[in-house]
């Protein structure tokens, strides 16, 4: 293990910057998430629409695209933990990023009640099936 060095900037190989391009691929599959999720969420509702109702068609949209988002969320969340820990861990970069993961985590609070219709620590209501919940 001698080949990888400890720097100020990071852990390194060489002249290679291990923990930034492991951050920037993170922040990459979320992008790719996200517009994964944006293009099942316009065909599953025209599939749906085809097949239906406008109402299912809004639902399957809205389901797809709060998945996508949430999972997007996540991985950027990820991505900025790896930045700021192993990049510049300075005290206000630790600052930023906590305002940016209680940001992320409201976000990702009101897509599951938009999605859900219930905040994610209630319980389900009576009757509903656990494979529809996010």
């Amino acid at each position: 293990m001698l080949w990888i060095l400890a720097s100020e900037s990071g852990i390194k190989i060489g002249d290679f910057e291990i923990a930034e391009t492991i951050a920037n691929l993170i922040e990459l599959a979320a992008v790719l998430a996200i517009t994964i999720a944006v293009i099942a969420a316009i065909v599953g509702a025209i599939r749906t629409r085809v097949g239906g109702d406008w109402a299912a068609a809004f639902q399957t949209f809205k389901r797809y695209m709060g998945l996508g988002l949430l999972i997007g969320l996540d991985l950027l969340i990820a991505g900025d933990i790896i930045k700021t820990v192993t990049l510049d861990p300075t005290l206000d970069n630790a600052a930023v990023l906590g305002l940016l993961v209680l940001i992320r985590t409201f976000l990702s609070w009101t897509i599951v009640l938009e999605v859900n219709g219930r905040w994610p620590w209630q319980s389900a209501p009576a009757g509903s099936s656990e494979d529809d919940e996010l």
